[in-house]
């Protein structure tokens, strides 16, 4: 896939997304979202697990406020609903675990660009700032409905009136991402937990997320049928009936994703 903002690799079950306007510390644009959500789509299709970085010294800065019309003009219900809902979404939904490495700044947008990864490392330098209020807005791009999630109605009220930077640890800390580790071993940290995804039960991955996903809106009644519905798929499986066997013969699985 040929892209002009964004760089796709897939090597080995892992699927690189990488947001490639360092000039501008990778700020949004039309074209970057479109192919974004593209390729987060393709890759579900094809890959193990999918990575989303940055390249330079931010993961994203947020919205590209150069991009198109003057702020007068600008119909932010339409780039929301049409642009950033769609790229939102398909990580949400993509069939296989999506992990963002951020490698440095994020902020507004690309904070919740981040925070919408079912997995989320941290570099110890980065941060995350909900920068909306700076400008006259609200969170957008998922913002309001990860953040009480993740981190409660607080801590989540505070970061969106103040706009002030979360740094690594604080968003650590706070529950907000998986883990930060030390600059130095950032990259060969990210890489090492996405092949470890890579290498695992692949079908039961994507129906954690189902039941993760629904598990804040469902009674436990219903979250138990779902629980028992979605195992039984997972039991249909080989990799299901490969956990067993190796658990037994007291050796690594050898997952195949099926």
């Amino acid at each position: 896939m040929d892209f002009e903002t964004i760089t796709y690799t897939l090597e080995d079950g892992i699927a690189v997304i990488t947001l490639n306007r360092p000039d501008v510390m990778n700020a949004l644009t039309a074209t970057m979202r479109a192919e974004i959500t593209h390729a987060v789509i393709e890759a579900g299709k094809t890959a193990r697990v999918v990575v989303l970085t940055g390249k330079g010294r931010a993961f994203c800065s947020g919205q590209d406020l150069g991009d198109g019309a003057d702020a007068a003009n600008m119909d932010l219900e339409r780039t929301l609903r049409d642009e950033y809902g769609p790229m939102i979404r398909a990580i949400s939904e993509c069939d296989v675990p999506v992990i963002s490495a951020v490698n440095g700044a994020a902020a507004g947008a690309g904070a919740n660009l981040a925070l919408a990864a079912d997995v989320v490392i941290a570099t110890d330098s980065a941060y995350f700032m909900q920068a909306f209020s700076r400008i006259g807005l609200i969170p957008d791009a998922g913002g309001t409905y990860v953040l009480p999630r993740l981190i409660g109605s607080a801590k989540a009220m505070g970061a969106s009136l103040f706009a002030d930077k979360i740094t690594a640890k604080q968003a650590d800390d706070w529950g907000m991402i998986w883990e930060h580790v030390p600059d130095d071993a950032f990259e060969a940290h990210w890489k090492a937990r996405a092949a470890h995804l890579a290498n695992g039960p692949t079908k039961a991955y994507h129906r954690i997320k189902q039941a993760l996903q629904a598990s804040m809106e469902n009674s436990l009644d219903a979250q138990l049928a779902l629980e028992a519905k979605l195992q039984g798929k997972c039991g249909g499986t080989r990799d299901f009936q490969e956990g067993v066997v190796a658990f037994l013969d007291k050796r690594s699985a050898k997952f195949e994703g099926r």
